[in-house]
């Protein structure tokens, strides 16, 4: 059964719990969302509240996705640019799709609502991205039509010796 996805719901304590769980257990699989693992929820809940923080000041978006039990499936926070020469784009942070739900079309299916909610942005224009090298990200958002514009290489240290690149993807929405 396919993910019921919900653009800008109500950030109430179960889309916040089941958030705070999701990163958690994408982080626990290796999922590239900011942490390496180990990671606990009460690890996750700071970087959480920045993103409430955001979404209250009206910066933020959410898009939401629920599994058919009503959980927490699925994320994107898309961040509005406040300098005034780049608000024609906005950033798609913290995507993530929970491993139980890998491989069914689930990620393609979260990045066309954002794809979607951007485009009934006014006055944007595309969407960018980040993603760690050597994860495969790139390749899946390439698949979601996403171009790569620009790479570091070594930026992100997971460890001590594995340095990853940052790549930075783009998709216009024209």
């Amino acid at each position: 059964m396919a993910l019921t996805f919900e653009v800008d719901p109500a950030f109430d304590r179960p889309v916040r719990d089941g958030i705070v769980t999701l990163w958690a257990d994408v982080s626990n699989a290796g999922g590239a969302v900011g942490f390496v693992p180990p990671v606990s929820e009460e690890d996750v809940r700071p970087e959480l509240l920045k993103h409430q923080v955001a979404l209250t000041e009206g910066r933020t978006r959410l898009v939401v996705g629920y599994d058919e039990e009503g959980r927490v499936a699925a994320t994107a926070f898309l961040t509005f640019n406040t300098h005034r020469l780049m608000r024609h784009w906005l950033w798609a942070y913290t995507v993530m799709v929970h491993p139980r739900h890998q491989g069914k079309g689930y990620g393609r299916d979260l990045m066309a609502v954002v794809a979607d909610a951007a485009r009934a942005t006014e006055g944007i224009e595309a969407i960018r991205l980040t993603c760690r090298g050597g994860t495969g990200a790139d390749r899946f958002y390439a698949a979601c039509g996403y171009k790569e514009v620009g790479r570091v290489p070594g930026a992100i240290r997971v460890a001590e010796g594995d340095d990853r690149d940052d790549i930075c993807m783009l998709l216009p929405l024209g």
